[in-house]
């Protein structure tokens, strides 16, 4: 059994996320859900709980139950992090070192591989800046996931941006984690 670091990010994708939680959980894999505050207007800590069985972390303020913070221990632990979805702020912060919720935080202190699965407006994800990002999270040897080339967008919009189907997603995780 993996320790897997499911980090969900504020997009209308988020949704997906709890069906992947479920997913792993189901294959018999440790999840914990870290969500930035934008998450939670999306999916909510009580679907991601039941679903992962685990509490989830969405602020420094959930991290008073150890004199460990939570999320130093869980990127201690992880075998994996899954940015599921990724939004181009995430990605940004990532890019730069910026560490302003849990998740990020988090990221920082991790050595496990790390998935990005980025879901977003077309427009953003082609933005000369959130490709420079995109390349710095390459380089830094993460793995970048979609988005799908094609599709509609929650915004109406028609075209690239949209996250890759739950099935790639667990796929994707299931094949980053270490052997053995």
């Amino acid at each position: 059994m993996a320790t897997i670091v499911l980090g969900i990010t504020g997009s209308i994708a988020a949704y997906k996320a709890a069906g992947v939680a479920s997913r792993l959980v189901k294959l018999g894999h440790e999840v914990h859900c870290v969500c930035t505050p934008a998450a939670l207007h999306f999916v909510t800590p009580l679907t991601l709980m039941t679903l992962s069985r685990q509490p989830v972390v969405s602020s420094f303020e959930d991290e008073t139950g150890s004199w460990v913070p939570v999320h130093i221990d869980l990127a201690a632990r992880a075998d994996v992090l899954a940015i599921v979805p990724a939004t181009a702020n995430t990605i940004a912060c990532m890019a730069q070192g910026l560490a302003p919720n849990a998740l990020t935080s988090l990221y920082l202190a991790t050595r496990a591989p790390v998935l990005v699965f980025p879901a977003m407006n077309g427009q953003m994800w082609e933005h000369p800046a959130t490709q420079a990002n995109v390349r710095t999270l390459e380089a830094r040897g993460h793995r970048i996931i979609g988005p799908e080339e094609e599709g509609l967008l929650a915004c109406g919009a028609q075209g690239k941006g949209r996250l890759v189907d739950e099935e790639t997603i667990v796929a994707a995780i299931l094949a980053a984690l270490p052997q053995g």
